[in-house]
Protein backbone atom coordinates (compact mmCIF):
# COMPACT_ATOMS: atom_id res chain seq x y z
CA UNK A 1 0.00 0.00 0.00
CA UNK A 2 1.74 3.32 -1.31
CA UNK A 3 1.74 5.68 1.90
CA UNK A 4 1.13 9.63 2.15
CA UNK A 5 3.55 12.22 3.52
CA UNK A 6 2.98 14.65 6.37
CA UNK A 7 1.49 17.46 4.36
CA UNK A 8 -1.19 14.57 2.88
CA UNK A 9 -1.40 13.35 6.04
CA UNK A 10 -2.44 16.90 7.74
CA UNK A 11 -4.42 18.13 4.47
CA UNK A 12 -6.73 14.76 5.67
CA UNK A 13 -7.27 16.24 9.04
CA UNK A 14 -8.31 19.21 7.66
CA UNK A 15 -10.32 17.95 5.21
CA UNK A 16 -12.32 16.60 8.49
CA UNK A 17 -12.65 19.72 10.72
CA UNK A 18 -13.08 22.46 8.20
CA UNK A 19 -16.47 21.77 6.91
CA UNK A 20 -19.83 21.27 8.66
CA UNK A 21 -18.57 22.89 11.67
CA UNK A 22 -17.72 26.02 10.10
CA UNK A 23 -19.64 26.49 6.52
CA UNK A 24 -23.03 24.50 8.17
CA UNK A 25 -23.07 24.89 11.90
CA UNK A 26 -21.42 28.42 12.70
CA UNK A 27 -24.79 30.25 12.22
CA UNK A 28 -26.35 27.80 14.90
CA UNK A 29 -23.41 28.35 17.41
CA UNK A 30 -24.24 32.06 17.40
CA UNK A 31 -27.80 31.35 17.26
CA UNK A 32 -27.43 29.53 20.72
CA UNK A 33 -24.44 31.84 22.34
CA UNK A 34 -24.59 35.10 20.84
CA UNK A 35 -20.90 36.44 20.19
CA UNK A 36 -20.86 34.16 23.60
CA UNK A 37 -19.90 31.35 20.29
CA UNK A 38 -16.26 33.37 20.23
CA UNK A 39 -15.68 31.85 23.76
CA UNK A 40 -17.18 28.61 22.35
CA UNK A 41 -14.93 27.91 19.72
CA UNK A 42 -11.97 29.36 21.96
CA UNK A 43 -12.80 27.07 24.47
CA UNK A 44 -13.22 23.52 22.26
CA UNK A 45 -10.24 24.93 20.56
CA UNK A 46 -8.35 24.76 24.11
CA UNK A 47 -9.48 21.57 24.51
CA UNK A 48 -8.97 20.30 21.14
CA UNK A 49 -5.27 21.35 21.48
CA UNK A 50 -5.00 19.26 24.37
CA UNK A 51 -6.95 16.38 22.69
CA UNK A 52 -4.45 16.56 20.06
CA UNK A 53 -1.44 16.31 22.33
CA UNK A 54 -3.01 13.44 23.99
CA UNK A 55 -3.86 12.17 20.29
CA UNK A 56 -0.28 12.61 19.12
CA UNK A 57 1.42 11.14 21.81
CA UNK A 58 -1.03 7.72 21.83
CA UNK A 59 -0.26 7.37 18.27
CA UNK A 60 3.38 7.99 18.54
CA UNK A 61 3.04 4.98 21.67
CA UNK A 62 0.98 2.76 19.30
CA UNK A 63 1.65 3.61 15.96
CA UNK A 64 0.67 0.18 14.03
CA UNK A 65 -3.18 0.86 14.73
CA UNK A 66 -5.47 2.75 12.73
CA UNK A 67 -8.83 2.84 14.91
CA UNK A 68 -8.03 5.81 16.58
CA UNK A 69 -8.91 6.43 20.64
CA UNK A 70 -10.93 3.04 19.77
CA UNK A 71 -7.15 1.43 19.80
CA UNK A 72 -5.69 3.55 22.25
CA UNK A 73 -8.72 1.92 24.70
CA UNK A 74 -8.64 -0.89 23.47
CA UNK A 75 -4.94 -1.57 24.14
CA UNK A 76 -5.16 0.39 27.79
CA UNK A 77 -7.98 -1.60 28.96
CA UNK A 78 -9.33 -4.12 27.55
CA UNK A 79 -11.93 -5.57 25.07
CA UNK A 80 -14.89 -5.08 26.78
CA UNK A 81 -14.32 -1.12 26.94
CA UNK A 82 -12.42 -0.93 23.61
CA UNK A 83 -15.57 -2.51 22.14
CA UNK A 84 -17.65 0.26 24.10
CA UNK A 85 -15.38 2.92 22.70
CA UNK A 86 -15.33 1.54 19.13
CA UNK A 87 -18.77 0.90 18.36
CA UNK A 88 -19.87 4.53 19.90
CA UNK A 89 -16.83 6.26 17.63
CA UNK A 90 -17.69 4.39 14.86
CA UNK A 91 -21.57 5.32 14.94
CA UNK A 92 -20.35 8.53 15.42
CA UNK A 93 -18.15 8.73 12.09
CA UNK A 94 -20.43 7.72 10.56
CA UNK A 95 -23.41 9.93 11.92
CA UNK A 96 -20.85 13.10 10.84
CA UNK A 97 -20.77 11.35 7.48
CA UNK A 98 -24.71 12.24 7.38
CA UNK A 99 -24.86 15.22 9.06
CA UNK A 100 -21.62 16.82 6.95
CA UNK A 101 -22.98 15.59 3.35
CA UNK A 102 -25.98 17.00 4.65
CA UNK A 103 -24.42 20.23 5.01
CA UNK A 104 -23.54 19.98 1.28
CA UNK A 105 -26.76 19.48 0.02
CA UNK A 106 -28.19 22.34 1.64
CA UNK A 107 -25.62 24.38 0.23
CA UNK A 108 -26.44 23.10 -3.28
CA UNK A 109 -29.85 23.22 -3.47
CA UNK A 110 -29.39 27.04 -2.21
CA UNK A 111 -27.66 27.57 -4.62
CA UNK A 112 -29.91 26.24 -7.45
CA UNK A 113 -32.86 28.52 -6.39
CA UNK A 114 -34.38 27.74 -2.69
CA UNK A 115 -33.77 25.49 0.16
CA UNK A 116 -36.08 21.97 -0.26
CA UNK A 117 -34.71 18.74 2.42
CA UNK A 118 -35.52 16.13 -0.06
CA UNK A 119 -33.46 17.39 -2.65
CA UNK A 120 -30.55 18.44 -0.06
CA UNK A 121 -31.18 14.48 0.56
CA UNK A 122 -30.65 13.48 -2.04
CA UNK A 123 -28.09 15.24 -3.08
CA UNK A 124 -26.27 14.02 0.11
CA UNK A 125 -26.75 10.27 -1.17
CA UNK A 126 -25.08 10.93 -4.21
CA UNK A 127 -22.44 12.54 -2.78
CA UNK A 128 -21.96 9.54 -0.31
CA UNK A 129 -21.64 7.17 -3.29
CA UNK A 130 -19.44 8.88 -5.28
CA UNK A 131 -16.98 9.52 -2.41
CA UNK A 132 -17.15 5.34 -1.54
CA UNK A 133 -16.11 5.10 -5.24
CA UNK A 134 -13.07 7.52 -4.48
CA UNK A 135 -12.39 5.73 -1.20
CA UNK A 136 -12.70 2.17 -2.69
CA UNK A 137 -9.92 3.47 -5.15
CA UNK A 138 -7.36 3.71 -2.17
CA UNK A 139 -6.28 5.49 0.77
CA UNK A 140 -3.75 7.44 -1.26
CA UNK A 141 -6.01 8.14 -3.91
CA UNK A 142 -7.83 9.89 -1.43
CA UNK A 143 -5.77 11.93 0.41
CA UNK A 144 -4.47 13.54 -2.85
CA UNK A 145 -7.99 14.53 -3.65
CA UNK A 146 -8.32 15.81 0.01
CA UNK A 147 -5.13 17.73 -0.10
CA UNK A 148 -6.49 19.74 -3.69
CA UNK A 149 -9.94 20.43 -2.05
CA UNK A 150 -8.32 21.58 1.35
CA UNK A 151 -6.23 24.17 -0.28
CA UNK A 152 -9.12 25.44 -2.16
CA UNK A 153 -11.31 25.95 0.49
CA UNK A 154 -8.67 27.57 2.81
CA UNK A 155 -8.15 29.81 0.29
CA UNK A 156 -11.41 30.90 0.29
CA UNK A 157 -11.81 31.30 3.60
CA UNK A 158 -9.23 33.72 4.01
CA UNK A 159 -10.25 35.80 1.20
CA UNK A 160 -13.80 35.53 3.13
CA UNK A 161 -11.51 36.61 6.19
CA UNK A 162 -9.96 39.84 4.34
CA UNK A 163 -13.30 41.03 3.20
CA UNK A 164 -15.48 40.87 6.17
CA UNK A 165 -12.89 42.23 8.38
CA UNK A 166 -12.41 45.36 6.14
CA UNK A 167 -16.12 46.11 4.93
CA UNK A 168 -18.33 44.81 7.55
CA UNK A 169 -19.61 47.20 9.70
CA UNK A 170 -20.98 45.36 12.53
CA UNK A 171 -18.25 44.11 14.12
CA UNK A 172 -17.82 47.09 16.76
CA UNK A 173 -21.64 46.82 17.42
CA UNK A 174 -21.61 43.22 18.23
CA UNK A 175 -18.99 43.28 20.44
CA UNK A 176 -19.53 46.73 22.50
CA UNK A 177 -23.07 45.06 23.22
CA UNK A 178 -22.23 40.97 23.36
CA UNK A 179 -24.96 39.02 23.02
CA UNK A 180 -24.43 36.34 25.93
CA UNK A 181 -26.68 33.66 26.81
CA UNK A 182 -26.71 32.08 29.92
CA UNK A 183 -24.14 29.22 30.43
CA UNK A 184 -25.86 25.90 29.20
CA UNK A 185 -26.43 28.15 26.15
CA UNK A 186 -22.59 28.32 25.83
CA UNK A 187 -22.13 25.03 26.57
CA UNK A 188 -24.76 23.92 23.78
CA UNK A 189 -22.55 25.74 21.14
CA UNK A 190 -19.54 23.88 22.56
CA UNK A 191 -21.16 20.43 21.83
CA UNK A 192 -21.57 21.80 18.03
CA UNK A 193 -17.79 23.27 18.23
CA UNK A 194 -16.32 20.06 18.80
CA UNK A 195 -18.01 18.82 16.35
CA UNK A 196 -16.02 20.55 13.86
CA UNK A 197 -12.92 19.92 15.40
CA UNK A 198 -13.94 15.80 15.35
CA UNK A 199 -12.13 15.71 12.31
CA UNK A 200 -7.98 15.22 13.40
CA UNK A 201 -9.18 11.85 14.64
CA UNK A 202 -9.36 10.86 11.03
CA UNK A 203 -5.59 11.30 11.06
CA UNK A 204 -4.72 8.49 13.68
CA UNK A 205 -6.84 6.28 12.07
CA UNK A 206 -4.40 5.96 9.20
CA UNK A 207 -1.27 6.15 11.40
CA UNK A 208 0.33 2.92 9.53
CA UNK A 209 0.41 4.29 6.13
CA UNK A 210 1.94 7.73 6.64
CA UNK A 211 5.78 7.94 6.21
CA UNK A 212 7.49 8.34 9.43
CA UNK A 213 4.65 6.54 11.41
CA UNK A 214 3.33 7.77 15.04
CA UNK A 215 5.72 10.67 14.98
CA UNK A 216 4.95 12.04 12.08
CA UNK A 217 0.96 11.64 12.19
CA UNK A 218 1.25 13.17 16.13
CA UNK A 219 2.38 16.25 14.35
CA UNK A 220 0.29 16.25 11.51
CA UNK A 221 -2.70 15.79 13.90
CA UNK A 222 -1.49 18.80 16.37
CA UNK A 223 -0.76 21.20 12.90
CA UNK A 224 -4.42 21.04 11.95
CA UNK A 225 -6.06 21.60 14.99
CA UNK A 226 -3.76 24.94 15.33
CA UNK A 227 -4.95 25.74 11.80
CA UNK A 228 -8.38 25.22 12.39
CA UNK A 229 -8.57 26.95 15.75
CA UNK A 230 -7.20 30.51 14.21
CA UNK A 231 -9.22 30.06 11.05
CA UNK A 232 -12.69 29.42 13.60
CA UNK A 233 -11.83 31.87 15.62
CA UNK A 234 -11.08 34.38 12.26
CA UNK A 235 -14.48 32.97 10.31
CA UNK A 236 -16.82 34.05 13.67
CA UNK A 237 -15.68 36.91 14.15
CA UNK A 238 -16.08 38.17 10.33
CA UNK A 239 -19.43 36.82 10.39
CA UNK A 240 -20.05 39.18 13.43
CA UNK A 241 -18.56 41.87 11.14
CA UNK A 242 -21.13 41.01 8.68
CA UNK A 243 -24.35 40.76 10.36
CA UNK A 244 -25.88 41.65 13.85
CA UNK A 245 -25.41 38.19 16.16
CA UNK A 246 -29.12 38.30 16.72
CA UNK A 247 -30.22 37.95 12.92
CA UNK A 248 -28.55 34.72 12.17
CA UNK A 249 -30.74 31.13 12.73
CA UNK A 250 -30.41 27.74 11.98
CA UNK A 251 -29.84 28.75 8.23
CA UNK A 252 -27.97 25.44 6.75
CA UNK A 253 -25.78 27.87 4.78
CA UNK A 254 -24.82 31.06 7.01
CA UNK A 255 -21.86 32.08 4.95
CA UNK A 256 -23.77 32.95 2.56
CA UNK A 257 -26.63 34.41 4.62
CA UNK A 258 -24.02 36.96 5.96
CA UNK A 259 -22.85 37.61 2.65
CA UNK A 260 -26.82 38.43 1.15
CA UNK A 261 -27.46 40.46 4.13
CA UNK A 262 -24.30 42.52 4.44
CA UNK A 263 -24.96 43.52 0.03
CA UNK A 264 -21.42 41.58 -0.19
CA UNK A 265 -20.68 40.98 -4.43
CA UNK A 266 -22.42 38.39 -6.19
CA UNK A 267 -18.70 37.01 -6.68
CA UNK A 268 -17.88 36.58 -3.50
CA UNK A 269 -21.28 34.98 -2.71
CA UNK A 270 -20.56 32.56 -5.54
CA UNK A 271 -16.91 31.65 -4.48
CA UNK A 272 -18.55 30.72 -0.55
CA UNK A 273 -20.92 28.45 -2.06
CA UNK A 274 -18.13 26.94 -3.93
CA UNK A 275 -16.16 26.60 -1.23
CA UNK A 276 -18.73 25.14 1.07
CA UNK A 277 -19.47 22.87 -1.47
CA UNK A 278 -15.73 21.63 -1.66
CA UNK A 279 -15.46 22.11 2.43
CA UNK A 280 -18.43 19.51 2.61
CA UNK A 281 -16.86 17.49 -0.02
CA UNK A 282 -13.42 16.74 1.83
CA UNK A 283 -15.02 16.43 5.00
CA UNK A 284 -17.49 13.89 3.99
CA UNK A 285 -14.54 12.23 2.07
CA UNK A 286 -12.15 12.45 5.34
CA UNK A 287 -15.29 10.75 7.99
CA UNK A 288 -15.88 7.75 5.68
CA UNK A 289 -12.05 7.36 5.42
CA UNK A 290 -12.14 7.62 9.52
CA UNK A 291 -15.08 5.23 9.75
CA UNK A 292 -14.00 2.14 7.10
CA UNK A 293 -10.18 2.09 8.85
CA UNK A 294 -12.36 1.93 12.52
CA UNK A 295 -14.13 -0.72 11.01
CA UNK A 296 -11.22 -2.69 9.49
CA UNK A 297 -9.26 -2.27 12.92
CA UNK A 298 -12.51 -3.85 14.71
CA UNK A 299 -12.59 -6.45 12.88
CA UNK A 300 -8.77 -7.31 12.96
CA UNK A 301 -9.13 -7.19 16.56
CA UNK A 302 -11.80 -9.93 16.27
CA UNK A 303 -14.75 -7.52 17.10
CA UNK A 304 -16.26 -7.11 14.41
CA UNK A 305 -17.09 -10.54 11.82
CA UNK A 306 -14.06 -11.21 9.49
CA UNK A 307 -16.32 -9.81 6.69
CA UNK A 308 -15.23 -6.79 7.23
CA UNK A 309 -11.87 -7.58 6.99
CA UNK A 310 -12.26 -8.03 2.66
CA UNK A 311 -9.99 -5.96 0.47
CA UNK A 312 -9.67 -5.02 -2.83
CA UNK A 313 -7.36 -3.40 -5.35
CA UNK A 314 -3.76 -2.79 -5.75
CA UNK A 315 -4.02 -0.73 -2.60
CA UNK A 316 -6.20 -3.29 -0.55
CA UNK A 317 -8.61 -0.95 0.17
CA UNK A 318 -11.20 -2.17 2.43
CA UNK A 319 -14.60 -2.76 0.39
CA UNK A 320 -16.70 -3.73 3.01
CA UNK A 321 -16.20 -1.31 5.63
CA UNK A 322 -16.11 1.05 3.32
CA UNK A 323 -19.07 -0.09 1.53
CA UNK A 324 -20.80 -0.01 5.31
CA UNK A 325 -19.97 3.28 6.30
CA UNK A 326 -21.61 4.61 3.67
CA UNK A 327 -25.14 2.79 3.59
CA UNK A 328 -25.12 3.39 7.54
CA UNK A 329 -24.71 7.11 6.65
CA UNK A 330 -27.21 7.61 4.56
CA UNK A 331 -29.85 5.88 6.92
CA UNK A 332 -28.75 8.01 9.72
CA UNK A 333 -29.28 11.09 7.00
CA UNK A 334 -33.22 10.79 8.06
CA UNK A 335 -32.81 11.19 11.79
CA UNK A 336 -33.18 14.67 12.43
CA UNK A 337 -31.96 17.97 11.75
CA UNK A 338 -28.27 18.68 11.33
CA UNK A 339 -28.08 20.09 15.18
CA UNK A 340 -29.49 16.89 16.32
CA UNK A 341 -27.55 14.46 14.00
CA UNK A 342 -24.40 16.60 15.11
CA UNK A 343 -24.68 16.14 18.63
CA UNK A 344 -26.24 12.40 18.35
CA UNK A 345 -22.35 11.96 16.51
CA UNK A 346 -20.64 14.04 19.07
CA UNK A 347 -21.40 11.90 22.20
CA UNK A 348 -19.27 8.64 21.01
CA UNK A 349 -16.19 10.97 19.80
CA UNK A 350 -16.37 13.03 23.34
CA UNK A 351 -17.19 9.63 24.75
CA UNK A 352 -13.70 8.35 23.28
CA UNK A 353 -11.70 11.66 24.02
CA UNK A 354 -12.33 11.00 27.72
CA UNK A 355 -11.03 7.33 27.57
CA UNK A 356 -8.10 8.27 25.91
CA UNK A 357 -7.27 10.86 28.33
CA UNK A 358 -7.20 7.91 31.15
CA UNK A 359 -5.69 5.35 28.83
CA UNK A 360 -2.99 7.96 28.34
CA UNK A 361 -2.60 8.41 32.33
CA UNK A 362 -2.59 4.62 32.60
CA UNK A 363 0.10 4.71 29.82
CA UNK A 364 2.37 7.22 31.78
CA UNK A 365 2.10 4.87 35.12
CA UNK A 366 2.87 2.43 33.54
CA UNK A 367 6.08 4.16 31.95
CA UNK A 368 7.69 4.53 35.61
CA UNK A 369 8.64 0.96 35.32
CA UNK A 370 8.74 -0.70 31.70
CA UNK A 371 10.49 -3.74 33.38
CA UNK A 372 7.64 -4.74 35.24
CA UNK A 373 5.26 -4.49 32.74
CA UNK A 374 7.02 -5.15 29.88
CA UNK A 375 4.11 -7.81 28.73
CA UNK A 376 1.82 -4.81 28.73
CA UNK A 377 3.60 -3.49 26.57
CA UNK A 378 4.02 -6.43 23.85
CA UNK A 379 0.42 -6.65 23.73
CA UNK A 380 -0.44 -3.48 23.52
CA UNK A 381 2.17 -2.59 20.52
CA UNK A 382 3.41 -0.31 23.11
CA UNK A 383 6.84 0.80 21.43
CA UNK A 384 10.33 0.03 23.72
CA UNK A 385 10.74 3.81 23.64
CA UNK A 386 8.31 6.35 23.70
CA UNK A 387 7.82 8.89 20.83
CA UNK A 388 6.59 12.20 21.40
CA UNK A 389 5.68 13.37 25.17
CA UNK A 390 3.24 15.93 25.77
CA UNK A 391 4.04 19.13 27.37
CA UNK A 392 2.25 19.86 31.22
CA UNK A 393 1.48 16.12 32.37
CA UNK A 394 0.04 15.36 34.67
CA UNK A 395 -2.16 19.16 34.31
CA UNK A 396 -3.18 19.43 30.89
CA UNK A 397 -4.96 15.74 30.79
CA UNK A 398 -7.02 16.08 33.78
CA UNK A 399 -8.27 19.67 32.67
CA UNK A 400 -9.22 17.90 29.50
CA UNK A 401 -11.07 15.03 31.38
CA UNK A 402 -13.28 17.81 33.23
CA UNK A 403 -13.79 20.09 30.24
CA UNK A 404 -15.06 16.96 28.50
CA UNK A 405 -17.42 15.99 31.53
CA UNK A 406 -19.11 19.55 31.34
CA UNK A 407 -19.67 19.51 27.98
CA UNK A 408 -21.80 16.80 28.39
CA UNK A 409 -24.03 18.59 30.39
CA UNK A 410 -24.88 20.60 27.11
CA UNK A 411 -26.12 17.82 24.64
CA UNK A 412 -29.48 18.02 23.96
CA UNK A 413 -31.80 15.59 25.47
CA UNK A 414 -32.70 13.42 22.55
CA UNK A 415 -28.74 13.30 21.88
CA UNK A 416 -27.72 12.76 25.40
CA UNK A 417 -30.56 9.68 25.70
CA UNK A 418 -29.42 8.25 22.45
CA UNK A 419 -25.78 8.29 23.32
CA UNK A 420 -26.57 6.46 26.67
CA UNK A 421 -28.90 4.15 25.15
CA UNK A 422 -26.03 3.31 22.50
CA UNK A 423 -23.25 2.43 25.56
CA UNK A 424 -25.97 0.28 26.94
CA UNK A 425 -27.06 -1.57 23.97
CA UNK A 426 -22.93 -2.36 23.03
CA UNK A 427 -22.48 -3.43 26.51
CA UNK A 428 -25.12 -5.96 26.15
CA UNK A 429 -24.06 -7.06 23.08
CA UNK A 430 -20.06 -7.96 24.22
CA UNK A 431 -21.39 -9.63 26.93
CA UNK A 432 -23.96 -11.82 24.93
CA UNK A 433 -20.95 -12.53 22.51
CA UNK A 434 -18.66 -13.22 25.50
CA UNK A 435 -21.28 -15.59 27.11
CA UNK A 436 -21.03 -18.07 23.98
CA UNK A 437 -17.52 -18.52 24.18
CA UNK A 438 -18.11 -20.42 27.29
CA UNK A 439 -14.82 -18.83 29.14
CA UNK A 440 -14.54 -18.63 32.98
CA UNK A 441 -15.93 -15.48 34.60
CA UNK A 442 -13.05 -12.85 35.28
CA UNK A 443 -13.34 -11.96 39.26
CA UNK A 444 -11.56 -9.14 40.15
CA UNK A 445 -10.90 -7.57 43.82
CA UNK A 446 -10.32 -3.97 44.26
CA UNK A 447 -9.88 -3.64 47.57
CA UNK A 448 -9.13 -5.90 50.41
Amino acid sequence: MKQIGFPAAVSVGLGGIIGAGIFVLSGTMITLAGTGALLAFGLTGFVAVILSLEMGEMTSEMPGTTGASYSFVYNSFGSELGFITGISLYLSFVASVSAISLGFGSYLTSMLGGYNLFYARIYAIILIILLMGINLRGLSEAARADFVIVVFKVGVLIVFIIFALIFGKELTSNLGSPSFTDVPGIFSASVIAMFAYAGFQSIATMAPNIKGGGKTAAKAIMTAVVISLALYILVTLSMLALVPAARYGYAADPLSFALKASGAPYWLFVLVDFAALAATISATLAMIIAGSQLCLQLSNDGLLPSFFRRTAGSERAPVTAVILTGLVGILIMFAGNVYIIAAISNFGILLSYLLTGFALIKVRRLRKDPMKHAGFFAQAGISKESGFRMPMYPVLPVIGIVMLVMFFFGFPTIALSAGVGMVFVSIMVYYAMREDRDEPVIKVRFFR
